[in-house]
């Protein structure tokens, strides 16, 4: 009996069934943009109707949140953290997202599970009138076992050169508004594993998975009707490193962003993790987002707007002079 690539571990037919599966869904997240008809080793996208564009791209994972949608098969929000994570990033700059490209690689392709990943993405490219134009799918028996996958990303958007937000426009007097997150988003997951071992043990009346899958929340609609009707000053998407490594990312020097911890709303699960794990409070800010997926910074006078505009934001606190580029007060 002769080797076929079959014998070693890969199922090509699999991989076709997969592409059968969403390239219907997967076209529908096009626009006219998009150039199909132009080869097939690459994807297209033609640029129009912009003065002087500027590029900006974010390329990001799911990290190990992926052990908690392996380990209970349930994968239909996975794709949507993996659009996010790199989405979320670029809208901080004002960016449009233009297009993104998936990767997913695993051990031995289930088109069934590969499909609902993509069906994900694809989602999350519609929220953000994103084209998912291109993609990857490695089978790595050897490298990866039976049943895992990985996942990561590559989003790329497009902003007038003038029109970029990136944190220099700040200044004394500016307050900070919180954006909810949706929960853990995509970070922080190995700790909440060591802590929530169990992810089927009831939380709140509900498998404590379904409340640690909640998908990443996308921020590119509300900030888009953000920037529609004001300038805003800076954007830091509360990522791994939480408040306390993100937000000084946008504060220049000589500025510290001083923010009021007894306001911010933190979700019920981590006031739990952080009781049964006993963690120090500082250590969750500095690791989670505590509620806050997306601290926006603007001038005082445009906060009432900001706020008739989307109502589940809120203050959080102000930027004033100083050395330190984030004071958590309350902690």
């Amino acid at each position: 009996m002769s080797n076929t690539y079959k014998s070693a571990g890969v199922d090509k037919e699999e991989g076709y069934k997969t592409v059968d599966k969403i390239k219907g869904a997967v076209a529908q997240t096009h626009n006219a943009n998009v150039l199909n008809n132009l080869g097939s080793f690459g994807a297209f996208y033609e640029l129009s109707g912009y003065k002087n564009p500027v590029l900006v791209s974010g390329t990001d994972g799911v990290g190990t949140k992926l052990k908690v949608a392996l380990d209970t098969r349930r994968y239909d929000s996975i794709g949507i953290d993996c659009f996010a994570m790199c989405a979320n990033d670029i809208v901080c700059h004002g960016a449009k997202p233009l297009f993104f490209l998936d990767y997913l690689a695993c051990g031995k392709l289930d088109a069934d599970v590969a499909a609902e990943i993509v069906m994900g993405m694809v989602e999350a490219c519609k929220d953000n009138e994103c084209a998912l134009i291109g993609g990857e799918t490695a089978e790595m028996p050897g490298m990866y076992q039976v049943g895992d996958y990985d996942v990561a990303g590559f989003c790329v958007g497009i902003v007038e050169k003038d029109q970029i937000i990136d944190g220099s426009k700040i200044k004394a007097g500016d307050r900070l508004l919180a954006l909810p997150s949706s929960g853990f988003h995509s970070n922080g997951f190995s700790l909440v594993r060591k802590v929530f071992p169990q992810f089927d043990e009831l939380f709140e009346g509900r498998p404590l998975y379904e409340t640690l899958l909640v998908p990443t929340k996308l921020y590119y609609q509300s900030i888009k009707k953000l920037m529609q009707a004001m300038t805003l000053s800076g954007i830091a998407h509360i990522t791994g490193g939480g408040l306390i490594e993100n937000v000084p990312r946008i504060i220049p020097e000589g500025l510290s962003a001083k923010i009021d911890t007894s306001v911010i709303k933190i979700p019920s699960v981590m006031l739990e993790l952080e009781r049964r794990g006993a963690i120090e409070r500082e250590e969750m800010f500095g690791t989670f987002n505590m509620g806050v997926g997306m601290v926006v910074v603007l001038d005082e006078a445009l906060v009432e707007k900001a706020l008739a505009l989307l109502p589940e934001a809120y203050e959080i606190g102000v930027v004033t002079e100083g050395e330190e580029k984030i004071v958590l007060e309350g902690l």
